[in-house]
């Protein structure tokens, strides 16, 4: 059983796609994060990035997949981890008002931030360049 306190996104692929990063050998972040990384954002998070304030129940996704370089095309490959961040000012009130979870390989049964989001995610999360605790920005 998942030890999660952060909800599994249910249908985040439906949602509104904010960006997508490419993270290669040489960044900090390349052992958990390398790969081809897909950021979707719920409807309430989609007004958080035009206002600059994500609302509670605010849901950000940042999908996590193997890069696979063939042919001189970058694809996808198999998918490494489900990054959530969910915004309740009150249940996440020690993590600035962010619940954060990382599911491995996107298995909702395989949470691995559990009650370590201050030191695992917060610590990144808010450090300059976030808007609100997220690096991401919409695409004009």
């Amino acid at each position: 059983a998942s030890t999660a306190t952060v909800p599994y996104p249910d249908g985040y692929r439906d949602w509104h796609h904010v960006s997508t990063t490419v993270i290669q050998p040489g960044h900090p972040f390349y052992a958990v994060l390398g790969g081809i990384n897909h950021t979707y954002a719920n409807p309430l998070a989609l007004e958080g990035y035009r206002s600059g304030t994500f609302p509670d129940g605010a849901m950000l996704v940042y999908d996590t997949l193997e890069a696979r370089d063939a042919d001189h095309a970058l694809t996808e490959g198999s998918r490494k981890m489900l990054g959530v961040m969910v915004k309740d000012s009150t249940r996440y009130a020690a993590t600035a008002g962010w619940g954060f979870e990382n599911f491995e390989a996107g298995d909702r049964s395989r949470a691995l931030v559990g009650d370590k989001a201050a030191s695992a995610c917060l610590a990144c999360h808010s450090k300059p360049g976030t808007r609100d605790h997220v690096y991401t920005h919409l695409r004009g």
